[in-house]
C-alpha cells in the first residue's frame, strides 16, 4: 500500500495530476470536535500526553475531510520538557518555559538519549495512529528545529523577534551553541523513535528560521537540519523528510540539496511561481496557500488555490498552507479548498 500513497509518491519525486493535500495544524481549535476532546483532557499538555485522546484529535480531520496525510498531534516544546525544562501553558497567552540563559542553566539539562521515558506517550500515540488510520493515509511525525526550539528555551516564551536568543548568541556563544547541539542530538533521537513507532514521514519545523541572516542562517538553520537529516537517513534510509525553514526567502534556494531533505515546505511570503522556478527544480515542494484564506473563504480562496496548483503542476508538489490554520478559520473553507484542489469546484 505504501507504494501507492500519494504523499509518498510526491516525496519520491513523482509529478501527480492532482497534488496530495494535508494542512498544518489540521487537528486544532477551528474544529468543534477538537475543542470537545481538549475539554475532556482538561488542558493542552494533558491532551498531548494522553495517547488515546491525542490519537483521537489526530484522526478527527481525517474523518471529516479525508486528507492524504495525518500529522501527529503533539507540540514542539515537549522535547525541551523531556530534556528537563519546566513547561506550562498560560490560557490565551501560550507556552512558558524555564529559561536557559547561561552555563549553569544548561548544566541542569538531560542528555539527548534521556528523553525517551518522558516522551513514551507520544510514541504510543504514533503506534495507535498507525493501527487506526485508513490504509491510504500517510502518517507524519514531526519536531521543532533546534533554532526555533532554542528561541523558546532561551526566552521562556515566544517573542516577536527572537531577541533573547539572538542576544545569547552574541553574548555567550558557547552556551548558545551548546543548546543548539543538544537539541540537534535530541531531535535525532526523538524523530528516530517516532519512525520506529510507525511514522512514515517526518517533518522539521523551523518556524523562526527567517530571523537568522547571512552566516547565522547557514550555521543555525541549515547545518542542524543537515545533521539531523543525515543521521535519520543513516538509521532509516527509506523515510522521507520534509523541512520547513519558514520565511527563509532566497535561502529556500538550494536548501533541499544542502540538507538532504526530500521536500521543502514553503510559507506564503514567496510566490508559487517564484518557488516553482527556484526551489521545485530540486524536487518536491509543499505549500503554500495563505492561512488567512481559511478565515475569509470565497472566490479569492478558490482563485489562489488554483493558481498554486497550476504553478507547481510541472513537478512534485504537496498542497498545504503557508503556515498553520488559525483558530478562527471556518471548517467550510477547508472543504472548499480541498474540493478546489481535487477539481470538484
Amino acid at each position: 500500500m505504501a507504494a501507492t500513497k500519494t504523499i509518498l509518491r510526491a516525496l519520491a519525486g513523482e509529478t501527480l495530476d492532482t497534488p496530495p493535500i494535508w494542512m498544518m495544524r489540521q487537528a486544532g481549535r477551528y474544529l468543534p470536535e477538537y475543542r470537545a476532546t481538549r475539554a475532556e483532557a482538561g488542558d493542552f499538555l494533558s491532551l498531548c500526553y494522553n495517547s488515546d485522546l491525542a490519537a483521537e484529535v489526530t484522526l478527527q480531520p481525517i474523518r471529516r475531510y479525508g486528507f492524504d496525510a495525518s500529522i501527529l498531534f503533539a507540540d514542539i516544546l515537549l522535547l525541551p520538557q523531556a530534556l528537563g525544562a519546566d513547561l506550562w501553558f498560560v490560557t490565551g497567552e501560550g507556552p512558558r518555559l524555564s529559561t536557559v540563559t547561561g552555563a549553569a542553566d544548561f548544566a541542569k539539562l538531560k542528555g539527548p538519549s534521556d528523553v525517551h521515558e518522558h516522551l513514551a506517550p507520544i510514541y504510543e500515540t504514533v503506534r495507535i495512529l498507525r493501527r487506526e488510520l485508513p490504509e491510504e493515509t500517510t502518517l507524519i511525525g514531526f519536531a521543532g528545529a533546534p533554532w526555533t526550539v532554542a528561541t523558546y528555551m532561551i526566552a521562556g516564551r515566544g517573542t516577536p523577534d527572537q531577541g533573547p536568543a539572538h542576544a545569547l548568541k552574541a553574548e555567550d556563544r558557547e552556551t548558545f551553541e551548546n543548546v543548539i547541539d543538544l537539541l540537534t542530538d535530541a531531535t535525532i533521537e526523538y524523530l528516530s523513535m517516532q519512525i520506529e513507532a510507525g511514522a512514515e514521514v517526518v517533518k522539521l519545523f523551523d518556524s523562526w528560521a527567517g530571523s537568522l541572516k547571512g552566516e547565522d542562517f547557514r550555521k543555525y538553520a541549515l547545518e542542524p537540519a543537515k545533521t539531523i537529516i543525515s543521521a535519520l537517513k543513516a538509521r532509516h534510509p527509506d523515510t522521507p523528510i520534509i523541512t520547513f525553514p519558514r520565511e527563509a526567502g532566497d535561502n529556500y534556494i538550494g536548501f533541499a540539496k544542502a540538507t538532504g531533505a526530500d521536500c521543502v515546505a514553503l510559507d506564503n511570503s514567496v510566490s508559487a511561481t517564484w518557488a516553482a522556478e527556484h526551489v521545485q527544480v530540486d524536487g518536491c515542494v509543499q505549500g503554500n496557500l495563505a492561512s488567512s484564506h481559511m478565515v475569509t473563504g470565497g472566490q479569492a480562496l478558490v482563485d489562489e488555490t488554483r493558481a498554486i496548483v497550476d504553478a507547481f503542476s510541472g513537478g512534485p508538489h504537496i498542497f498545504n498552507l503557508g503556515h498553520g490554520i488559525t483558530p478562527d478559520a471556518d471548517p467550510e473553507n477547508v472543504q472548499l479548498m480541498i474540493d478546489t484542489v481535487r477539481a470538484k469546484r
